[in-house]
């Protein structure tokens, strides 16, 4: 034990912060120091595992921030994130940020936070969904200047109590790709009433909500006379527990910055 990585996890109580908890309690190489939660969360004070529907394992739900814990993992809400990251660079804790739905200043805030700690940041922790936005970019590369022409849309569904909508899984797919196309790349939202024919300059974008499905995204690319479409799918919540564990792991001893799921994978 005293060779493990000491892990804090921020949102310890949500879905997600409960199936870190429960992987990293049976993980040898992780030590769960603490389990974080907002002042008003009603399960202060029980213990995490329990929570989590694990084994007890004497760390108790709490609002107070550790010390000496060697990586934070954060599975909150964009509201909590301000707090989290300040409570990190002051203590100069490494972080795997993987709360969806950030704004603008929230990402500077980031950026800003990076320069005196090191943090991996991504929309889906996902080992799986990671390696298919590279192959994404592979297939934009090689095919964006086709003959006839080449259409991007992005299809994903997601839990019928997800707040936000596209996914930040899709649009950093819609990113990505546009990163491989020429020119200003207009992102369309879902279409309705008379839009006209399709633009060559545009990538559409489709969010799903039904019942518990933890994620799932397909990438349609359409030319004449044929397609390709890429789908990750995930069947439960583990995958994207999984791959935060992984960054976890992979930000131990590096220096100060802002790191993506790619830089982990070694696919930057």
């Amino acid at each position: 034990m005293s060779n493990s990585i000491k892990l804090a996890v921020h949102g310890a109580a949500g879905r997600m912060g409960r199936r870190v908890i429960a992987l990293a309690s049976e993980d040898s190489s992780f030590q769960v120091v603490a389990a974080i939660e907002s002042e008003k969360c009603p399960l202060l004070g029980q213990d995490a595992g329990t929570v989590a529907g694990f084994a007890p394992i004497g760390v108790s739900l709490s609002d107070q921030w550790p010390s000496d814990a060697d990586v934070v993992i954060d599975f909150s809400l964009p509201m909590a994130v301000d707090a989290c990251i300040a409570q990190c660079a002051k203590r100069e804790m490494p972080l795997v940020l993987a709360t969806t739905g950030l704004s603008p200043e929230q990402k500077q805030l980031l950026s800003d936070a990076a320069l005196s700690m090191p943090i991996v940041c991504a929309p889906s922790m996902s080992l799986a969904v990671n390696l298919t936005m590279k192959l994404a970019q592979q297939v934009t590369e090689t095919l964006k200047d086709v003959a006839g022409g080449l259409d991007i849309e992005i299809l994903e569904r997601h839990h019928r109590y997800k707040a936000d909508a596209p996914s930040g899984t899709a649009l950093r797919f819609g990113e990505l790709i546009a990163e491989k196309l020429e020119g200003e790349i207009r992102h369309v939202h879902g279409r309705i009433g008379d839009t006209g024919a399709r633009t060559r300059d545009e990538i559409g974008y489709h969010a799903i909500r039904v019942g518990d499905n933890p994620g799932e995204h397909t990438i349609v690319f359409g030319m004449l006379g044929e397609r390709i479409e890429l789908q990750v799918a995930a069947s439960n919540r583990d995958c994207y527990a999984t791959g935060a564990l992984a960054a976890a792991r992979w930000l131990q001893g590096r220096p100060c910055g802002l790191y993506t799921m790619f830089d982990v994978l070694g696919l930057s």
